[in-house]
């Protein structure tokens, strides 16, 4: 058979990812394929290959797999003569800065081109500045040309939730209105993906009653673990040649635990791991230039000392 890619069947998932454990023995997953049907399968291996090399997002991995398993088996029913149902693929992303959403957004927007949901899979990325005007009918025209630009692609709104901080008065709900009118009239020619902070997004749904059904895949991207963020650390320090000693991986890690805690709410995941990492390396520099030490070794490892969280300069959020 004949893999389904150029398939354009959409339709409504109604389903909500959360931070459960994924079972990894693959006992009880009902979309495992078996060896014979990997080369048949070559577009989800590839996308799957390429979520195995982000920490975590186990659900965004499940979702991918459930896409791709609907829009095959629809093809299926497609060439058995039964009837295929269309879809609606927009999503709500909802979580703490750093925990992968624009990064998945583009994955998504690559890997429903690729099935042939999408005509270019291109992204196009904006916050309200973009959306809203300065007076009457200039939001609803630069939120049009928002939607041209997205079309064939996706839309991804980041702190949506932004678009209602205003009120009743204010452009931000003509640019809302604007959206719902196209999710309407061209719902199968892109897909809106709105994201921010969980509880920020919750209170803009509230606001807003027809919208949430609008949204069928919801996603919540909670806080990395401790021990994620520390396969973060070890990822981003191997890939730049560099390595950690115990006391300074043990000191970071302790760092990292208490911070993640404090700042729950806030917290900026994989972005703070990032600049506290590119921290420590122009700490190390300057340490190794005091030291007059330029050999391998020294050149290789960070120690604890590099790390000077007290004084740092990185936010936390």
């Amino acid at each position: 058979m004949k893999n389904p890619v150029e398939a354009r069947k959409k339709g409504r998932i109604n389903v909500v990812l959360t931070n459960k454990p994924v079972d990894q023995t693959g006992h009880g997953d009902s979309h495992s394929f078996t060896d014979h049907d990997n080369e048949e399968h070559d577009i989800l291996k590839r996308f799957e290959d390429e979520l195995e090399e982000y920490v975590g997002l186990e659900e965004v991995k499940r979702l991918v797999k459930e896409i791709y398993a609907w829009l095959y088996i629809n093809r299926c029913r497609e060439e058995q003569g039964l009837k295929v149902s269309k879809q609606v693929l927009h999503m709500i992303f909802k979580g703490n800065p750093g925990t992968g959403k624009t990064t998945v957004a583009r994955i998504i927007a690559n890997f429903l081109h690729e099935m042939g949901v999408l005509s270019k899979g291109h992204m196009n990325e904006v916050e309200r500045a973009d959306l809203v005007g300065e007076y009457i009918g200039h939001t609803a025209q630069k939120t049009r040309e928002v939607l041209k630009k997205a079309n064939g692609g996706v839309l991804f709104i980041d702190e949506a939730y932004s678009l209602a901080r205003g009120g009743e008065k204010d452009f931000g709900k003509e640019a809302i209105d604007t959206l719902v009118k196209a999710m309407e009239d061209r719902q199968h020619d892109f897909v809106l993906i709105l994201a921010g902070y969980s509880r920020e997004m919750d209170y803009f749904l509230s606001l807003n009653p027809g919208l949430p059904s609008r949204f069928p895949i919801a996603i919540d991207f909670p806080n990395y673990t401790t021990d994620q963020l520390m396969e973060m650390v070890r990822r981003m320090l191997t890939e730049r040649q560099y390595e950690l000693t115990k006391e300074a991986t043990l000191h970071v890690k302790e760092h990292l635990k208490r911070i993640r805690y404090e700042e729950e709410r806030t917290f900026s995941n994989g972005r703070y791991i990032r600049n506290i990492i590119e921290e420590a390396i122009r700490m190390q520099a300057v340490r190794l230039l005091r030291e007059g030490s330029y050999d391998r070794e020294a050149l290789l490892t960070i120690k604890r000392n590099d790390f000077q969280f007290h004084s740092s300069h990185v936010k936390v959020n």
